[in-house]
């Protein structure tokens, strides 16, 4: 600042004593406390959120993840413009009416196989186990909330162990918006591994309900290997009990657009969480996950892991991933990471990882993002032994992407989705 600049002090002795309290000096346009005097902030409203206040006047709405508007009603939501933190990634354009239209369509039909002493019903949208673990959101989520007259209900009964995977095939044949629930409940101390299968053409907005009752072990795997026009947007949300264990593994392979939000909320103490995603884009694709771990209990463990490849021109994928730790959550132990490989150019990868710390007393946070191309050395290495350079590249990939499939512990899906990579890698020219 030039001298011709400087501000003028004309009482020494009152700017000593507002340094020695720690009060901030006026500058010009702002006030003491340094909020701007700019018109822009008069009135009730500040960028589409309450200005707030000194003293004990409650948090600004949706600052925190914590603090995020959940309703069923459809009315709390407001219109969808594109500029929403929640919604600035994805083409609400290619959403083909999800968030607009009356979700009328026909559903995608659900068909449940497997263990055979797990119960599996269809009831109406009053039955009073709906919604008890999972409150909308988002705007999708709430208008296929208000949208769906029946749902599909997997119950683990107490202490059963499943006699083998529930298989819960989606098989989608219409293009018309649609609504769909599904509410899976291990109940304490079961354990069981189920399977979402979604396959066909849809275009889907879908609530998932999962409650891990104390002491229960599940295994929830979403796989989307839908056609190519296919539109589905899914809630995932999880309510995790004590001493529960959960592992939460989306792969997404096929549709035009897809976009999951995946949650797990801790209730209880010494509860372990695990959350693993893959996924492959191709020329023009859009896979979007928005994950949320709810650390709002002490002492419960969690951790994440996804992993991404992008191939073709306007390949995009998206990674959101919040971690919470409310000043309650004393003792938690977490860390999460994502790691996506750009296989060619005009693809494009978001990664965004996000850790809120309300309580300095815990056992350990971190995050961790990475995007990039091959790894030279690796290549090399390969090339070096003989391995041609196509061959090579193969085996960078499925390495790097095996560590998610490996995480099913389903052997036969988890050979098919190793053939399922190997076809995207094969239609890329890889």
């Amino acid at each position: 600042m030039s001298p011709d600049t400087a501000p003028e002090v004309t009482d020494l002795g009152d700017l000593d004593e507002k340094a020695r309290l720690g009060a901030p000096t006026a500058i010009d346009g702002l006030t003491e406390e340094g909020e701007s005097l700019s018109p822009r902030n008069t009135g009730s409203e500040q960028f589409g959120l309450k200005k707030h206040s000194h003293g004990n006047a409650p948090v600004v709405p949706e600052a925190s993840r914590g603090e995020r508007r959940r309703s069923f009603d459809l009315a709390d939501f407001p219109t969808l413009t594109g500029l929403e933190e929640d919604w600035r990634f994805t083409p609400l354009k290619r959403l083909r009416g999800l968030h607009t239209d009356d979700l009328t369509g026909a559903a995608p039909v659900v068909e449940v196989t497997g263990a055979g002493n797990v119960t599996v019903e269809t009831v109406e949208r009053g039955d009073a186990r709906l919604g008890t673990a999972a409150t909308p959101e988002d705007r999708v989520s709430a208008a296929a909330w208000n949208a769906f007259t029946t749902a599909t209900v997997i119950t683990i009964p107490r202490e059963t162990v499943a006699d083998g995977e529930v298989m819960v095939s989606v098989t989608g044949s219409a293009s018309e918006a649609s609504a769909q629930h599904i509410l899976i409940q291990a109940e304490a101390f079961s354990k069981a591994v189920v399977v979402l299968d979604h396959s066909g053409s849809a275009t889907l907005a879908q609530n998932i309900e999962i409650i891990v009752g104390d002491g229960a072990e599940l295994t929830v795997v979403s796989v989307q290997e839908w056609d190519d026009d296919a539109v589905h947007v899914s809630s995932q949300q999880a309510k995790v009990g004590r001493d529960a264990r959960y592992k939460h593994v989306v792969v997404s392979l096929g549709g035009d657009l897809v976009r999951l939000t995946p949650s797990s909320i801790f209730t209880a103490t010494g509860a372990e969480v695990e959350m693993y995603g893959l996924y492959f884009a191709d020329a023009g694709q859009h896979l979007e996950q928005r994950l949320l771990v709810d650390h709002a209990v002490p002492n419960c463990k969690s951790r994440v892991t996804y992993k991404g490849a992008l191939q073709g021109t306007d390949a995009h994928t998206v990674w959101v991933g919040d971690v919470l730790i409310r000043k309650a959550a004393e003792g938690t132990d977490t860390y999460e990471t994502n790691r996506n490989l750009i296989l060619t150019d005009g693809a494009r990868s978001d990664s965004v990882p996000n850790l809120e710390i309300e309580t300095g007393l815990i056992e350990g946070a971190g995050h961790a993002s990475a995007t990039g191309r091959f790894d030279d050395e690796h290549l090399f290495y390969l090339m070096a032994r003989g391995i041609p350079e196509k061959a090579a590249r193969r085996l960078v990939v499925r390495g790097f992407l095996t560590e998610v499939i490996q995480q099913i512990k389903v052997p036969s899906l988890e050979e098919r989705l190793s053939e399922s990579v190997e076809r995207e890698l094969a239609a890329g020219n890889l």
